[in-house]
């Protein structure tokens, strides 16, 4: 790749997939058996109480959770009327690529996934792609049937949104939206798989949309087939309805960098990668979606 450079693995910690709350315990002098009483129905009640003793997710930042689950796919899940996507892009920008990483210590950002897979000239994005008056791709691809849109330019609207581009209505609602990227569909509607069968399998990372509206950034460095990868996805019970791909392979990139840690994930198209949680090497992109501290 043109723009692949020597990085460091800036990971500096890591967040464990599971956080508990323990009951509060007191100490001192009980000679009382009605507090002893009192006691030990206040540690029955919540000892019973599942609603998230056992949740993986963590919050970061305001509107923000980030959890590992199966210690292989990472999600960063935003509420987007809590917190603010953004499109940044190196033709809007210094015409510069860069790492996920690079693209959040330079813009200020929580956390940053791929925008899509980008051309031959390393910058436009082969879906539609526009962000507000800046159209990077002025062309629909007929393959492409899922796009993500948010900054909506007028109320009453979502504050992001993935529709299936072959329902009807779907693109021309997409006008009211600032910022638009379109690329190959995962899932459609009610969390449908629509990948084909394949033994092509690669590091993946996508973005998707959950039953309550909020916005998902999934990254899976263990390469799978991307049915397989849909499939596991949906066993996460994580809602989603309908998730994008968007990108694949050595460039497939996730970065967080908020709440005390940062983390620089990157993909392989190395098969034979076994199952596990290596960060990799990330390569510089020239388009991400990011989401703004």
């Amino acid at each position: 790749m043109l723009y692949k450079q020597g990085m460091k693995d800036r990971s500096v910690a890591n967040i464990a997939p599971g956080r508990r709350f323990h009951p509060f315990t007191r100490t001192g002098d009980m000679n009382s058996r009605l507090l002893l009483l009192f006691s030990s129905l206040l540690l029955l009640v919540i000892s019973s109480a599942p609603a998230f003793a056992s949740a993986p997710w963590a919050v970061i930042a305001q509107g923000v959770e980030y959890a590992v689950f199966n210690g292989q796919i990472h999600v960063v899940r935003l509420d987007p009327s809590r917190a603010k996507l953004v499109l940044l892009l190196a033709s809007e920008q210094d015409k510069r690529p860069r790492t996920t990483g690079a693209w959040c210590k330079d813009f200020n950002l929580i956390a940053a996934i791929n925008a899509g897979m980008y051309g031959t000239d390393y910058s436009t994005n082969v879906g539609y792609l526009r962000n507000g008056t800046h159209v990077q791709n002025g062309r629909w691809s007929g393959r492409y049937k899922s796009a993500l849109a948010f900054d909506p330019l007028k109320p009453g609207l979502p504050q992001a949104v993935i529709v299936d581009l072959d329902e009807p209505g779907a693109k021309d609602s997409l006008k009211y939206y600032r910022s638009v990227v379109q690329n190959l569909r995962l899932m459609k509607k009610r969390g449908v798989n629509v990948w084909p069968s394949s033994d092509k399998r690669w590091s993946e990372a996508a973005v998707g949309m959950d039953s309550q509206g909020r916005i998902l950034f999934l990254f899976c460095r263990t390469p799978y087939p991307m049915k397989e990868f849909n499939e596991l996805v949906k066993s996460l019970q994580l809602g989603v309805i309908r998730m994008m791909h968007v990108e694949g392979g050595s460039e497939a990139s996730l970065s967080v960098n908020a709440g005390g840690f940062t983390r620089d994930l990157a993909g392989t198209f190395d098969v034979t990668t076994p199952p596990g949680d290596s960060d990799g090497e990330q390569w510089p992109i020239p388009n991400v979606i990011g989401i703004q501290k």
